[in-house]
């Protein structure tokens, strides 16, 4: 399975569709924090009820010492969202050095733990093994009103992700343009246009277990448009844009033993570096700025991301007001 979606990213490449209509979640009332746990004294673990969802979800938030304003970045995982640490936390403090490089900053970085390939999207029915995934309402009407209470956020947002959460975060962006001001977008495929791009979701998808209709329906439902980063692009102006991909070639993170699998790495992000050229050209159509940086090297693999981050962290400053 996971090589016929390798298979398909490879393959997916952006056509243009007309836009369709966004449709957007009734904000949440209920939604409220049952608990949070200290996990250092600028770490918070944060267990929110989600009506949406109908359970309780943790995110955890690095945040500055004291009560002054700022902004938040929410940031986003891969297709596995923190099943590493089963689910105690997120992918990005696993395998990234993310809580000392932001640890002078002053922004909230909010991080979502679970989410196991849904896209960070409201699904559109329950699914018997990923469960009830209603992660856009969840992360932009309910959880952003608690996180700025309880950590002294100004309201001023930003979005990012790599792989399924670089995808994730730009259609949230393109959803809802009032509530982010950027994203930074690693390694994904910011598009479900074409068929093999969405062969590559569905398998994405069905490679966790999930069964791919109960997300955004059958291939061709009216959903996938509505949630396509290309067919929403003209949505992402006046926003600070950084998206990122290497090509697959081997890097200097390539070799040694914990290296990635250089059989699934190198194709993964080939496919997000076709992709990423689709959409970078679809920018320009529509003479939208953006940072797109192509590496001339690079798997799909965690060591690049943090580099990453670090390329993005400019435009991010931006967006969230800190530059």
């Amino acid at each position: 399975m996971l090589r016929s979606v390798v298979a398909a990213l490879v393959a997916a490449f952006v056509v243009p569709l007309s836009a369709l209509s966004v449709a957007s979640a009734e904000p949440a009332t209920s939604a409220r924090v049952e608990r949070v746990e200290s996990v250092t004294p600028r770490r918070s673990a944060v267990f929110v009820y989600s009506p949406s969802m109908q359970r309780v979800v943790q995110v955890q938030v690095l945040h500055p010492a004291g009560d002054a304003p700022r902004p938040s970045l929410y940031l986003l995982d891969g297709v596995s969202a923190g099943a590493e640490s089963d689910y105690r936390e997120s992918t990005w403090t696993q395998r990234t050095d993310i809580v000392d490089f932001v640890a002078d900053k002053n922004v909230n970085v909010v991080l979502p733990v679970g989410g196991t390939a849904s896209y960070y999207t409201d699904w559109l029915a329950p699914d018997p093994v990923l469960g009830v995934n209603a992660w856009e309402t969840f992360l932009t009407k309910e959880l952003p009103p608690l996180i700025d209470a309880r950590f002294a956020g100004n309201g001023v947002n930003a979005v990012g992700g790599l792989s399924m959460g670089a995808t994730g975060a730009a259609s949230l962006i393109a959803r809802n343009p009032d509530l982010y001001r950027g994203v930074a977008a690693l390694s994904g495929c910011l598009d479900t246009s074409k068929a093999s791009a969405q062969d590559a979701v569905r398998g994405t998808v069905a490679y966790k277990g999930g069964n791919p209709d109960n997300m955004w329906g059958a291939p061709g439902d009216p959903a996938w448009a509505a949630h396509d980063p290309y067919v929403l692009a003209e949505r992402l102006r006046g926003k600070e844009i950084f998206i990122s991909t290497g090509n697959g070639l081997p890097g200097p993170y390539d070799v040694g033993p914990d290296a990635e699998a250089l059989d699934v790495g190198g194709p993964l992000e080939v496919g997000a570096f076709v992709c990423t050229i689709g959409f970078d050209r679809r920018l320009r159509e529509l003479r939208i700025p953006a940072t797109i940086v192509y590496r001339p090297y690079g798997t799909h693999s965690w060591p690049y991301w943090q580099d990453d981050l670090r390329t993005a962290w400019p435009t991010l400053e931006r967006a969230l007001g800190l530059d």
